[in-house]
């Protein structure tokens, strides 16, 4: 066997045995990280409401608001009673009346802050969504790296030339 060889299996080697250790790394803070959005979402104790929800959200009636996809959910339902209550304005689009009108409208400025809150809660959960793809995202390289890692460790362990002096 030539030096080339010899160069390709420990180099193979090297990185196999970094992604042996990095993949396991990785699905234990992709699993951690999933478990912390969990946690952070069942401490805020947001639930959906039993009835009136809009039909594509009927499914999430009466429960808890403690995973990714219902946070996008909820996210969703607060998108739809914010566009009720503003007619469909943005809390910029209120700020830019409010101002216009010489910032003294209290019903304007009512509403200002009702869009505010929404949008704000809005972004907070789909901040929540976001984190849980990028928990899936973490994990599923894990996996694939500890796997890969084994391919090139068993690769190398191929093509590392084995001691051919007698004992």
């Amino acid at each position: 066997m030539d030096g080339s060889h010899r160069r390709a299996g420990t180099l193979l080697g090297t990185v196999g045995a970094a992604l042996v250790i990095a993949g396991p790394v990785m699905l234990w803070r992709g699993r951690r990280g999933r478990k912390e959005i969990r946690t952070e979402l069942a401490a805020q104790k947001i639930a959906f409401p039993e009835r009136g929800l809009p039909a594509g959200l009927a499914a999430y009636a009466g429960r808890r608001v403690e995973t990714g996809p219902a946070a996008h959910a909820y996210a969703e339902f607060i998108k739809g009673n914010l566009a009720k209550a503003t007619g469909g304005r943005t809390y910029a689009e209120i700020t830019t009346e409010l101002h216009a009108s010489g910032g003294d409208d209290e019903k304007l400025s009512q509403l200002r802050q009702t869009a505010f809150m929404g949008q704000s809660l809005r972004a907070s959960l789909m901040s929540a969504y976001q984190a849980w793809h990028l928990t899936t995202l973490v994990t599923g390289l894990g996996a694939a790296f500890t796997g890969l890692g084994g391919a090139l460790v068993a690769t190398a362990d191929v093509l590392t030339p084995r001691s051919s002096t007698p004992t």
